[in-house]
């Protein structure tokens, strides 16, 4: 059977059958029967019921918490390819910090000429609370979530840059977990590399981001959650639990002697490291939102004083900006001098006026973006819009163009789902996590690959009917 797709097939050939990475998998798929696997796709759903992996979905009253879809089918990387891809994705996260440290002090990359000051200056991501502050070990962003797109055999593309709190690990970890239990025998078949060492590595890592002088042999790290009403408690409290350390809210957190302390039932201990998941606005109310109930007030005095690492560090949000996209290319040559392993996807900036011409002459081919949003919210995706959502989107874009940026509407690649009818093609991209401390760059084997469930659609977000799969990277 012919593959007559216009989309890269991940797993099948133009000719129908199983690319090298799939020969494996695709062998033991042909002898399984289809009944057992859809069987088995309800066993893991029952699995994700059962230990509550869920996540939050704002603005909706009804079923606010949802199950996370989860493809049986797993979307397989081959070790050259998963090789080429980390080269890439080290030479971008240390450009990024490098990026970080340099716009909050001399800021050499303005003073070039390389992006425009008016990107940086007045961007509400660009924290001046930040300016002169180097974080413990020099390390602005310790955990980074990459978003990579396939178009071809070896064409991939960064969608975008996660800097300040990505989240997503934890189905990551979950998903292998159910994999493993369900399909054992696949992995004493296939060299799958693991990836279950990743909360360990987060608390080594987190660990030699701690202060030098803090005066204790061992680090106390703590994970600092916004509360069971956030969309991604679960990640949080699993995190935690995986980590061995507190999870922490902001009545748990106070200064004391020139500290950050948490309440425990012994009284208050110092904590080195606060793994946080509070955005900036609402880290501190005494230097940032004065209302926020979910900070601490004057842990930004302490930060500055080089007495607490926070992960990731405040104002990281200017390098994983939208508007910023754009530039990546050129920040990745100015702090390494090489030109950039893994492509951008062509950017129009609304903000300039030939762009926005552009953009709005050719609306209904591409797909517009928020500058500051996330999750697929404000987003318009030209091929599946209809003509009055074009309309209201024109308006937006004429109202606020400084918002918004373009893209071209990329051919992703698809991975197939189990389907009522059997193997279905789906598009996916794929979230690779990194913990950087310093002197040292960890790329975890795989990462998250989100798949959009309805067929035709790109949108992959959760939040929008996306669901995941596991992510298998061969070893050599």
């Amino acid at each position: 059977m012919t593959n007559t797709s216009p989309f890269f097939d991940e797993m099948f050939a133009p000719d129908g059958t199983a690319r090298d990475a799939y020969a494996q998998y695709h062998q033991w798929f042909g002898r399984e029967d289809s009944r057992h696997l859809r069987r088995k796709s309800v066993e893991a759903e029952a699995f994700f019921r059962r230990v509550g992996i869920t996540f939050n979905v704002y603005g909706q009253e009804e079923a606010d918490e949802r199950l996370i879809p989860f493809d049986i089918v797993p979307r397989v990387i081959s070790a050259r390819e998963w090789t080429r891809l980390e080269k890439g994705i080290e030479q971008r996260v240390r450009a990024i910090n490098a990026f970080l440290h340099d716009i909050y002090h001399r800021q050499e990359i303005l003073r070039a000429g390389r992006i425009p000051a008016e990107i940086i200056i007045g961007n509400e991501a660009f924290l001046p609370q930040m300016i002169g502050v180097t974080p413990p070990g020099g390390i602005f962003t310790h955990i980074i979530g990459v978003d990579l797109v396939r178009t071809g055999p070896d064409e991939f593309y960064v969608l975008e840059d996660n800097a300040r709190t990505p989240s997503g690990v934890s189905y990551m970890l979950e998903n292998r977990e159910t994999m493993l239990q369900m399909f054992p025998e696949l992995f004493t078949r296939l060299n799958v590399r693991p990836v279950s060492s990743y909360p360990q590595q987060l608390r080594r890592s987190l660990a030699a981001s701690a202060p030098h002088d803090r005066g204790s042999s061992k680090p106390v790290i703590a994970v600092l959650t916004p509360g069971i009403h956030n969309s991604a408690y679960f990640e949080h409290a699993f995190l935690a639990d995986q980590m061995g350390v507190e999870l922490v809210e902001s009545h748990d957190l106070t200064i004391r002697d020139g500290r950050v302390a948490m309440r425990t039932t012994q009284g208050f201990q110092p904590v080195d490291v606060i793994y946080r998941r509070v955005d900036d606005d609402y880290l501190d109310p005494l230097n940032f939102n004065p209302n926020s109930m979910l900070g601490v007030a004057g842990i930004m005095d302490v930060y500055r004083a080089g007495r607490i690492t926070i992960a990731n560090a405040p104002g990281t949000g200017i390098a994983d900006d939208k508007a910023l996209y754009s530039y990546m290319p050129d920040i990745v040559e100015f702090y390494t001098g090489e030109k950039a392993i893994l492509k951008n996807v062509p950017t129009w900036r609304c903000s300039e006026a030939d762009s926005l011409a552009y953009v709005l002459d050719h609306l209904p081919e591409l797909v517009v973006k928020e500058v500051h949003g996330s999750g697929g919210y404000g987003m318009l995706v030209g091929p599946a819009a209809s003509k009055r959502e074009l309309k209201a989107f024109e308006r937006k874009l004429r109202a606020k163009p400084h918002n918004y940026i373009a893209q071209p509407t990329l051919a992703l690649s698809t991975v197939p789902i189990l389907s009522k009818k059997g193997l279905a093609p789906r598009h996916v991209d794929l979230r690779p996590f990194v913990l950087c401390s310093p002197g040292k760059v960890e790329i975890t084997p795989g990462g998250l690959t989100r798949v959009a469930l309805k067929e035709g659609s790109l949108v992959v977000n959760s939040s929008q009917g996306g669901g995941t799969k596991d992510t298998w990277v061969l070893g050599e």
